[in-house]
């Protein structure tokens, strides 16, 4: 370890840069000078996995400019929504960050983000772009949920396994039922 103390800064991020975000983060708990390393968020290391993850589009948007660090976007990326655990409706653009419902009539849709949690708060940014049409819900909800259903329904919020803001008539909805208007 006392050898790798040694090495200029270039080199170190050279050799971080190769690394996958897995490895980023196992390697910021080897010892502490890695991990006060890593935990710049603005050194060429986390510049570059910015570069290489997002593309042109995403990191010359509005969407990011408020964003303070590379890590910080790479970070948001990650928890962006997941192209994969979407409805065969949705359609997740090239930034990454931008969702479009393909319109198809007496179909409601959904997607996920890329990471799921267990615990803790969080907060999105979502901003909806558009007519809500007739059932517009945003929310969370378990992998045990729909992501599509025939006709215009709220899915988040239908059953145990979600929580759903009504945009159209401002209701919080669980387990099929309005809990009242929201936000109060």
């Amino acid at each position: 370890m006392e050898s790798w103390s040694r090495l200029p800064d270039h080199i170190v991020e050279v050799i971080f840069s190769y690394l996958d975000i897995r490895d980023l983060r196992n390697s910021s708990l080897v010892c502490k000078c890695w991990h006060r390393y890593l935990s710049d968020e603005n050194n060429d290391v986390w510049r570059m996995h910015c570069l290489r993850t997002l593309s042109e589009e995403a990191l010359r948007s509005d969407l990011l400019s408020s964003v303070p660090s590379y890590m910080a976007k790479v970070r948001a990326f990650y928890h962006a929504w997941n192209p994969n655990d979407s409805s065969r409706n949705v359609y997740i653009k090239p930034n990454g960050f931008t969702l479009h419902r393909n319109p198809v009539a007496q179909s409601t849709d959904g997607s996920r983000g890329k990471v799921g949690f267990i615990r803790g708060r969080h907060a999105w940014e979502v901003v909806w772009e558009g007519p809500l049409g007739t059932v517009a819900v945003i929310g969370i909800a378990t992998d045990d949920s729909s992501m599509q259903s025939p006709g215009y329904v709220a899915l988040l919020g239908s059953d145990d396994t979600s929580w759903g803001w009504n945009l159209v008539d401002n209701h919080l909805l669980h387990n099929g039922d309005s809990q009242g208007n929201y936000p109060l």
